[in-house]
Order: C-alpha cells, then structure tokens, then sequence
C-alpha cells in the first residue's frame, strides 16, 4: 500500500461525502490528506479494532472543520464501514460537521472553536507523563488558527513541560476565509518564534510523504522539548479550480463540479470507492 493512493483516496472521499450532503469544507481537507495518511497509515500506534486501547499515540483535529479528511482516514483504516462516510453531515449521522468523541470511535476530542487544539494536546501530553505512558499526541492547527491567542498560550507551556511526546502539526496554506494570512495578521517568522518559545521546528512540504515521514521520525527523537512541523501545503490541493482559492474554503461543490474533481484526482487502488445508495 503506497501512501500516495491512501491520500488520493482521502481526496475521493473528501469529495463525494460533501457534495453528497452539499455541505462542509473542502480546502483545508484536500490539503491535509498526505499529512492524515501517514498518521493513520503509518506513523500513529492505533488499533481500530480497539479504539480506547492504552497503549495508542492520540490526534487532536484542532482545525475541525476539515473533518471530512479525518473521517476518510478512520473509516479507511477500520473504525467504521466506508459507506457511512456518505451520511457525513446528515440528520442523526455520527460523522458531524465538527468531530464529537461521544458518537464515533476514534474520536479523541470534540473540535469547533478554533484555538483549543493544542491546550487539548497539551493536557493529554501531560497526563501521559505523569501515568508514565510511552505515547505521543499529534495535533493538527490550520495557520489563520495560529493568530489565536489561547494557541500562543499553548505554545509556552509545551515547552515549559519540555513535552518531547507532543506534536504540533502546522498546515500553513496562507488562506483563511477574509484572504491570505500574510494580509490578515502575519505570523511570520513563525518558525523563529517558535524556537524562541523552546521548541524544535521542522519546516516540510506538507504534500511530500517522505518528507512528511522524516519529521516524524526526527520528531521521535528530540528529548526535552516539543517538536512542531510546519508544513506548507495548498488549500484545494489536487483539484485545479479549488487551489489556492479562499471561496472553496467552506462551500460545496455541485455535481458537475466534483465529477470533474473526482477526474482530476484520479482513481485510486487503495480499497474501494464510495458507493450511493
């Protein structure tokens, strides 16, 4: 199993679960699918038959809007059938609009407001310290959550806890709904200043998987302080019209669009595709 064809699927479902409830928020989703693969396929110790097992590392979604991506990685790794994927963001379905950790297995934390993710990451990184549990919690940002005050907040007590189990994931696309992070509030140089916070900070390309791998890796290695990657990705990321356009940040492509996106993306050999009833 190539982890190319588990992102491409990623981006299939993506497409076909919100065209099909014609609601949710592609962008940020099609951006984050190589960086979810190699979690759940890869890098994250996790047992879908056991969803609570002691012994699995922990994702926070704290940008949980793009949980579409996060419900294709769960679905495609065991949590639950594949063809509840097109209930997303339907009356009465388990796969809401934002994650909730009371109705899905694998669910760590219900996520919304943005800002909370990594105070989330940070508590669960703490008490696994203390319980002397080898475990690791990874939590995926968006970069306009970043301008976030509670996230800054978070940031200085990772470090002050020398949290080495804790990885902060940073997708930084430079869209957010009003326009381009740059123009809305600038978080450059971000990496600078998270070093001077006491992190280790490793800038990737948020689409190359070996890329993606190696930070993981090193991440393992670092003693004594926390780890943050950012990685720069592309919002939309392999469907043309969406690319880098801050309109498909939150809007629903029609039939017609997302037949000529499922093409763009192409098919993929990693399990079978979604299926309407």
């Amino acid at each position: 199993m190539h982890l190319d064809e588990v992102a491409k699927r990623v981006r299939r479902d993506v497409i076909q679960m919100i065209m099909h409830s014609q609601s949710g928020h592609p962008g940020g989703a099609l951006g984050a699918a190589e960086l979810l693969s190699v979690l759940y396929f890869k890098t994250m110790r996790h047992r879908p038959e056991e969803p609570n097992w002691e012994g699995r590392d922990q994702f926070v979604l704290s940008n949980g809007h793009i949980c579409s991506a996060m419900y294709s990685c769960l679905a495609r790794s065991g949590y639950f059938n594949t063809q509840e994927l097109l209930t997303f963001r339907k009356i009465n379905s388990r796969l809401q609009g934002h994650p909730s950790r009371h109705d899905l297995p694998g669910v760590e934390t219900a996520s919304g407001p943005l800002g909370q993710g990594l105070s989330i990451a940070n508590g669960m990184a703490l008490g696994m310290r203390l319980a002397g549990i080898d475990r690791k919690v990874y939590c995926l940002v968006g970069d306009g959550e970043m301008q976030e005050g509670q996230i800054w907040e978070a940031c200085m007590t990772s470090p002050q806890y020398k949290l080495n189990n804790l990885v902060l994931i940073v997708s930084w696309n430079d869209i957010q709904i009003d326009g381009t992070v740059t123009q809305v509030k600038n978080l450059d140089p971000l990496s600078t200043k998270l070093e001077a916070f006491g992190w280790h900070v490793l800038k990737i390309d948020g689409h190359d998987i070996s890329d993606i791998e190696t930070a993981f890796a090193e991440a393992d290695r670092i003693k004594n302080k926390p780890t943050a990657i950012i990685a720069k990705t592309i919002l939309g990321k392999g469907v043309s019209y969406m690319e880098n356009k801050s309109e498909w940040h939150g809007k629903a492509p029609s039939i017609e669009e997302s037949l000529r996106a499922l093409k763009e993306i192409g098919t993929s050999e990693f399990q079978a595709d979604l299926v309407a009833e």
